[in-house]
């Protein structure tokens, strides 16, 4: 028993190691060419970035890549929204490169911190780097003890960023705060403040090759020599969404969203007008949310539309809309072309110009249009039955009735006014409730 018990567990034993044998085993290939994926951030800082990090993160996750390379060229914005950013860069299970591009780009104030930010900074030659100094919403200085605290804050975080690059680096960085320093590409090589220049993003992936960085604390050997390229592109809403930091299209938004929402005002009921210019301030606001902003020309715009509005309702033939259209194009210039925060875009003079001298006319015409209205004969309602001509239905002495304009009316003699016989011709004196006072014509 015990015989035939082992035989039959040797056989199945046999049997099992030939279809193991037979079996082909999976191997997995790997791929022997590295790949990069590529985000480009171009502009001032955005809430936009936030999102579009992250989904360069997972991209790169996802498809294995060897590292992640944000192509920069910004100058600057909101301490928060860079911290948010630095914080996500850090945090990336795979390494991130931030390169200075194309040439004559730059990293200015926040931009600074996010180079360093990355396990590989480079830039492109005639690039520059600095002019880190905080500075206040409207783009203005901002009080000495918040901005103390401010750079020590800032400083305490570039040292920290920095303090693999040596200590020429971080006297760089740190001069970029307090005093705003700038460098350029080749300043910032020779301090090491970035770790190269490359012309173009394919000799940038020759350079870095072999490279070993910290990624969560643990080292990585960099493979990117001949790298294929995944560029992740910003969607639709991504794209609207980044105009809104062309103050050119903040400043027409707000113009239209407001003559549209005045019309809406002036003749209510279609919703459309109403509607569109909720829709285009609601974008207006978001972009003067991102854009350093001089409140005080927000003040004159508001003044340029309350002219306008007073000069339709008590028209003074164009005096009020003048006023409002000089205010108007002093407060769109004084809006975003006084930010002293270096590489924001301003707003055009030409287009201010035009747009305040187009609106003018506008309200110019309705101004017109008004004072013509004012001065032109009541043809409806009551009032528009005095003078009119019409005839006795009745005789009138004192209570009869008249017709006149096609209707018959109750009508009873004006003061002193002699009795009127059936058929005759009567004029209207005035109106009583729905009683005409008439005499004979």
């Amino acid at each position: 028993m015990m015989n035939k018990r082992f035989f039959y567990l040797v056989n199945l034993l046999l049997v099992l190691v030939f279809l193991l044998a037979g079996q082909q085993v999976p191997v997995q290939a790997e791929s022997e060419t590295p790949t990069a994926v590529v985000i480009t951030w171009d502009g001032p800082l955005t809430p936009v970035w936030g999102g579009y990090l992250k989904r360069g993160i997972n991209q790169a996750v996802n498809t294995g890549a060897d590292i992640l390379v944000i192509e920069l060229n910004t100058p600057g914005g909101s301490i928060d929204l860079m911290n948010d950013l630095i914080a996500d860069i850090l945090a990336s299970p795979v390494p991130v490169a931030v390169y200075v591009t194309p040439r004559g780009a730059m990293a200015a104030s926040a931009g600074t911190m996010l180079v360093l930010a990355g396990q590989v900074a480079a830039m492109t030659p005639e690039s520059a780097i600095g002019a880190a100094s905080p500075v206040g919403m409207q783009g203005e200085d901002i009080e000495s003890t918040e901005e103390t605290k401010t750079k020590e804050i800032l400083k305490a975080s570039v040292r920290s960023l920095a303090k693999r690059r040596g200590e020429e680096a971080i006297v760089l960085a740190e001069a970029a705060i307090e005093s705003a320093k700038a460098a350029s590409s080749s300043e910032a090589l020779d301090v090491g403040l970035i770790d190269y220049i490359a012309p173009d993003l394919e000799n940038l992936l020759v350079q870095m090759d072999g490279r070993t960085v910290l990624v969560s604390d643990q080292e990585v050997v960099l493979h990117t020599k001949g790298a294929n390229l995944i560029r992740v592109k910003t969607s639709f809403i991504e794209d609207i969404l980044g105009l809104l930091t062309n103050p050119n299209i903040v400043f027409l938004l707000l113009s239209v969203g407001v003559q549209a929402i005045l019309i809406e005002i002036s003749s209510p009921g279609g919703w459309a007008a109403g509607t569109i210019g909720v829709i285009l301030i609601a974008l207006a606001i978001y972009g003067l949310g991102i854009l350093p902003v001089n409140w005080f020309g927000i003040v004159f715009l508001i003044l340029a539309f309350i002219l306008f509005i007073l000069d339709i309702k008590a028209p003074t033939h164009g005096a009020l809309t003048a006023a409002g259209t000089a205010s108007f194009i002093a407060g769109a210039l004084v809006l975003f072309n006084t930010i002293t925060t270096p590489g924001f875009p301003k707003v055009s003079v030409g287009l201010v110009i035009g747009t305040g001298v187009v609106l003018g006319l506008t309200f110019f015409g309705v101004v017109m249009i008004a004072v013509r209205a004012l001065k032109k004969p009541i043809i409806t309602g009551r009032e528009s039955m005095v003078g009119k001509i019409g005839t006795s239905v009745t005789d009138i002495d004192p209570h009869g009735i008249v017709q006149v304009a096609g209707e018959q009316w109750s009508a009873s003699l004006a003061e002193s006014a002699k009795p009127i016989k059936k058929g005759s011709r009567v004029v209207v004196v005035r109106v009583e409730g729905v009683r005409l006072i008439v005499r004979e014509e």
